[in-house]
């Protein structure tokens, strides 16, 4: 942490500021019925349309900083907003809208035999804080999908993306003032100072939950710094298994997806596996598929003598995340030696099996510990919106709260409640 620990005063009173003023936001935030929430949500998305044009021009102003820093062209497509990415933001709150309100929503009444109701309720995590990278659409979605699940959220985004988060929000707090809600219930941090990020870590008497998005370097800090529980995931190490009972041609197209469809995101196909009885009548065919689109192929020995165009795998290679085109390839025995290199090498995201066997499914299914397990599908689907549930503020790898893509839902926990009609407790049988 070095020298956060001894912030300027002015930087940290302005955090402490921040999460103070979220914190009471939330108790309005947590109230609000769902017509007012989603009375704000329309209103946000007419200011995004209505100042399409000058979000354009805040935008601009970054990507201009970004290529005289010398960025990649990756980077600056990221960070670049265009019209129809507008238009897309609009469409995306508006989704929102239109989604189901979890909170107050009480499930599992059950009657006791004394007379009382006990069920749960499902309620807001109260503050969000959320720190994240070049992606300036990530602040309008984490703004809705925090608004709609009742919580206040503080966004923390890149200092790259500085300008165009400032003008997001400012469309936000719009919508905010229109229905009549608190505009802290969204703060944006202003300060590009680093040091910044390190104090929002520290705030465990404001800020309830942490979810960074971003890359690596930016998850492990967050990980070594917080004082405060995450939703967040490391690496996407995703795999495809190839059983021996795959239809050919369907193994094929869905490994092709995983893979090409889009090089550089957490749920793209990363080790491709194959089962040794299949592997002579798949492997070829899909390794030219592969080839033909200049994708970098690193194979075991056995998949290296079938496509002698392989370049030969290293141990590191089972553990990458590569997020370009370049595809770990290894040959195994069949199902228990999948299950095994996806328990060793992966990172408990997304793995998929190809097979028409029902009994390998199904234990594909229930003994691949990862967040999203999937049958005969590509990886690319391990989407919050694929899934239904609108926008994403995340995937999460963690065991405990959420797991998987993290919508509304996992923006929200339970508590119980009791309901009665005047019963009283009696009898010895106290447990506490």
């Amino acid at each position: 942490m070095g020298a956060e620990t001894n912030l300027p005063l002015d930087l940290a009173a302005g955090m402490h500021s921040i999460g103070l003023r979220a914190r009471a936001a939330s108790r309005t935030i947590a109230r609000a019925d769902t017509a007012t929430k989603n009375r704000a949500l329309a209103a946000i998305a007419t200011a995004i349309r209505r100042n399409a044009g000058a979000i354009i021009a805040e935008n601009a102003k970054d990507v201009a900083r970004a290529r005289s820093n010398g960025r990649d062209a990756a980077f600056v497509d990221r960070l670049t907003l265009r019209p129809n990415s507008i238009e897309d933001m609009a469409q995306g709150v508006e989704q929102v809208a239109q989604l189901p309100d979890p909170i107050g929503a009480m499930t599992d009444l059950v009657a006791r035999p004394t007379g009382i109701q006990v069920g749960k309720m499902r309620v807001p995590l109260g503050v969000v804080g959320i720190i994240y990278e070049s992606r300036p659409n990530v602040t309008v979605d984490a703004a809705v999908l925090c608004l709609k699940s009742g919580n206040a959220t503080i966004l923390r985004g890149g200092s790259e993306a500085i300008h165009s988060n400032q003008a997001i929000a400012r469309c936000v707090h719009e919508g905010l003032r229109e229905a009549g809600l608190p505009e802290d219930a969204v703060q944006v941090v202003a300060t590009t100072d680093r040091a910044a990020v390190g104090e929002m870590l520290r705030m465990n008497d404001c800020i309830d939950i942490i979810v960074p998005r971003g890359g690596k370097p930016l998850i492990e800090r967050v990980m070594a710094e917080s004082r405060i529980p995450m939703i967040k995931h490391l690496d996407g190490v995703c795999h495809v298994y190839i059983d021996d009972s795959a239809d050919i041609e369907m193994a094929i197209r869905i490994a092709d997806n995983a893979k090409t469809q889009r090089y550089g995101t957490c749920n793209a196909m990363e080790t491709l596996l194959v089962a040794d009885r299949i592997a002579p009548r798949v492997l070829p065919a899909l390794a030219k598929r592969f080839l033909d689109k200049g994708v970098e192929l690193r194979g075991d020995a056995a998949s290296c003598t079938l496509v002698p165009a392989m370049k030969p795998a290293t141990e590191e290679d089972w553990y990458a995340e590569y997020l370009a085109p370049i595809l770990a390839v290894r040959i195994v025995t069949g199902l228990d030696a999948a299950i095994d290199h996806i328990a060793k090498y992966g990172s408990q995201h997304t793995d998929a099996i190809v097979t028409s066997n029902d009994a390998h499914a199904k234990r594909f299914l229930r003994e691949v510990d990862s967040s999203s397990v999937m049958v005969n599908v590509s990886t690319r689907f391990a989407d919050g919106f694929e899934f239904g549930l609108g926008a994403e503020i995340g995937i999460s790898t963690d065991k405990l709260h959420a797991r998987g893509p993290v919508g509304l839902e996992g923006l929200t926990s339970q508590k119980w409640v009791v309901l009665g009609h005047g019963e009283i407790r009696g009898g010895s049988s106290e447990t506490e």
